[in-house]
C-alpha cells in the first residue's frame, strides 16, 4: 500500500498569514514551488498558489504588497493524513477539486502532495481519471 507519506514532498516551506503576497511570491520563486501552506501561528489556514496570486491579486489590479497570504487562503482547509492510502488521496483531490494537499501527522504539517506526485504513484487508468477531474476544475 502506497501512502501519502511515501510520495509527498516533506518539510515544506510555509507562508505566514500576515506575509504580503509580494513576499509569498518571492518565497515561491526561491523555493521553485507553485503553492505554499499558509499558517497563522500554529494553525494551518489553507494553501496559496501562484494562480491565486495572478488571478486574485494581479488580475484584479490590487497591490501585491498590500494583500496578505491570509487574505487569499480563506475557506475550507482540505488535508490528508500521512498514512492515508494513495487511493484515498485521489478521492480527496477529486471530491474537493484541489491539485495540492497539505499532509498532516498528529496535527502537524509534514508534507505537501501535488497532483503530479499522485499521478506518478497511480496506475495509468487512475491517472487519467485524476487529470480529467482536476482539469475541468476552474
Amino acid at each position: 500500500m502506497t501512502t501519502a507519506r511515501d510520495i509527498m514532498t516533506p518539510d515544506p516551506v510555509c507562508a505566514d498569514s500576515d506575509d504580503s503576497v509580494l513576499i509569498t511570491a518571492a518565497t515561491m520563486r526561491e523555493q521553485g514551488v507553485g503553492a505554499l501552506p499558509v499558517f497563522r501561528g500554529n494553525q494551518l489556514r489553507g494553501m496559496i498558489t501562484d494562480r491565486d496570486i495572478v488571478i486574485g491579486v494581479i488580475g484584479q489590479g490590487d497591490d501585491p504588497s498590500a494583500v496578505t497570504a491570509g487574505d487569499l487562503a480563506q475557506g475550507e482547509v482540505v488535508t490528508v493524513q500521512a498514512d492515508d492510502d494513495v487511493d484515498e488521496v485521489l478521492t480527496t483531490m477529486t471530491e474537493h477539486g484541489v491539485r495540492r494537499l497539505p499532509v498532516m501527522d498528529d496535527g502537524r504539517l509534514v508534507g505537501v502532495l501535488a497532483q503530479a506526485d499522485v499521478a506518478r504513484a497511480l496506475p495509468d487508468p487512475k491517472v487519467g481519471k485524476l487529470v480529467a477531474a482536476l482539469s475541468s476544475t476552474p
